[in-house]
């Protein structure tokens, strides 16, 4: 019945229910789900996990390519399946569990999990569930929409068990290029000198004696979460493209840019949404995650070809990427995560960062993850690996939230991901700041006049002048640093009182 997803015979014994592979897991194992920002994930697995422990004990370390759609990650946690997670996640219940202290998180850069399993820095993975197009005649397992972690997973795992899913079509097969480091000190340089360029295989090897069992689901992903575009990313945007048409003017790059990079949400998302009516032809990709606008991008023939280790659409957007798969084939390569995201080959290509910013300071610190420098929001994702590794590090932001009662430029990052040594530009609707050679006290200047809100502009220059005045580097007034943050929680904004 289902000779063409498994198409070595012998594997057909392995078929079973997810309530019957539910019963390879014991308490305390760490497990390996297939899944990058809602894209590939294990469907079936999660819910049968969830059904028994309500029956007996199961807590899991849980490691993913990052968040988890469908609801996974919220479910495993509120039935108390996931003890330790890493090394991202985006789900509500599950945000609520790590801030109360009842999950233990590990924020990391997508690139490192990889590394950290390879070297044994993190427990060795008991049990990999990986969701498949099809299981190839040699045991080859071809992922669906994401790569992520899932080869690294296979690779160690005692047991990997595979997911079918036939609501993803057989025509993905041959988008994957699978290409996994040696292990150090010794390790050579990973091939790859352009983003188009395929290095690997078409599918995860495995040695079928360790699939332990197959199971069969038929249930899309889930639609990508990113909000239409409004006035403000509309302006984020353009002047995103007027700094672009800049460096190009000034021959720093041509009319194609350098690879693009473009973290996941509302906010990127629009950014290359702008793109479309721009100048720039024939552009590459080399990203983590492909959203709508790339889709939008090749089908207008601005965008020549994307490289990334996900593809997380819209219910729309899937729907019509599916429809025309055979003219993306040749022009989206999906790679395993940690090369999509590799230092080394982010600092060869050259790539142009574009991420998204929680809050940054006057000086050019950003915090990308934490709410109040203390309550985790998603996590850093890859947006450190293209920021500290890439030619050009762009940080956007609205420059407020909560309807103006919280700034998103202020004196200190209550929480620092990214380093003003990795932070060359930023933006919000009002305006961008082109940090790149200007010491702290001249990046304070261009940063409060061109990038707050002039609600907050005043505030912003009282402190500064305040701070001049003890001298330093990087002027503070430490008493006052995170002051905004401490009247938010008193008061419900971070707007001082009229005099």
């Amino acid at each position: 019945m289902y000779e063409d997803r498994i198409r070595r015979p012998a594997l057909m014994e392995k078929l079973m229910s997810a309530e019957q592979a539910a019963k390879l897991f014991a308490d305390g194992m760490t497990v390996g789900m297939s899944g990058f920002t809602r894209a590939g994930d294990a469907k079936a697995l999660p819910a049968a996990l969830v059904e028994r422990a309500r029956h007996e004990p199961l807590r899991l370390t849980l490691i993913t390519g990052a968040s988890l759609g469908n609801d996974s990650d919220g479910l495993m946690a509120s039935a108390g399946v996931v003890a330790r997670r890493l090394p991202f996640q985006s789900d509500a219940a599950l945000r609520r569990k790590i801030n109360s202290g009842e999950v233990m998180f590990i924020d990391q850069h997508l690139s490192e999990t990889a590394e950290q399993l390879r070297s044994g820095d993190l427990a060795p993975v008991d049990v990999a569930v990986i969701e498949a197009v099809a299981i190839t005649a040699d045991g080859g397992i071809v992922p669906s929409m994401s790569v992520g972690n899932s080869a690294n997973f296979v690779l160690q795992a005692k047991k990997v068990i595979v997911e079918i899913n036939l609501a993803a079509p057989l025509a993905l097969e041959g988008l994957h290029d699978i290409y996994l480091p040696a292990p150090r000190p010794r390790r050579g340089a990973i091939p790859l000198i352009n983003a188009w360029q395929r290095i690997g295989t078409s599918a995860i090897q495995v040695d079928p004696a360790r699939i332990a069992a197959i199971v069969i689901t038929d249930s899309p992903d889930s639609p990508s979460n990113a909000l239409p575009g409004d006035a403000e990313t509309d302006a984020i945007a353009g002047h995103v493209i007027a700094f672009l048409e800049g460096e190009v003017k000034a021959g720093r790059m041509g009319p194609e840019l350098l690879p693009l990079q473009a973290g996941i949400g509302t906010i990127a998302n629009a950014v290359l949404h702008g793109l479309i009516d721009s100048p720039f032809r024939d552009m590459t990709m080399y990203s983590e995650v492909l959203q709508d606008s790339a889709i939008e991008l090749l089908d207008s023939g601005q965008l020549a070809m994307a490289s990334a280790s996900s593809i997380t659409l819209s219910a729309k957007m899937h729907q019509h990427f599916i429809d025309n798969l055979e003219r993306y084939r040749q022009r989206i390569v999906l790679r395993p995560q940690e090369i999509s995201n590799h230092p080394e080959v982010v600092r060869r290509l050259g790539i142009i960062a574009l991420n998204t910013a929680l809050e940054f300071d006057i000086y050019g610190n950003v915090n990308s993850t934490h709410v109040g420098g203390t309550h985790m929001m998603n996590g850093i994702g890859g947006s450190g690996d293209f920021a500290r590794n890439g030619q050009l590090s762009l940080f956007v932001s609205k420059s407020v939230a909560k309807g103006g009662a919280i700034s998103s430029v202020v004196p200190m990052a209550s929480h620092v991901d990214h380093t003003e040594h990795d932070v060359d530009v930023l933006v919000t609707e009002w305006g961008l700041a082109d940090l790149r050679g200007l010491a702290p006290r001249e990046r304070a200047v261009l940063i409060i006049e061109n990038c707050a809100h002039p609600d907050y502009r005043p505030q912003l220059r009282a402190y500064y002048e305040e701070a001049l005045l003890g001298g330093g580097q990087t002027p503070h007034v430490l008493e006052k640093a995170l002051s905004w943050h401490a009247r938010y929680k008193t008061a419900g904004t971070m707007l001082q009182p009229a005099a």
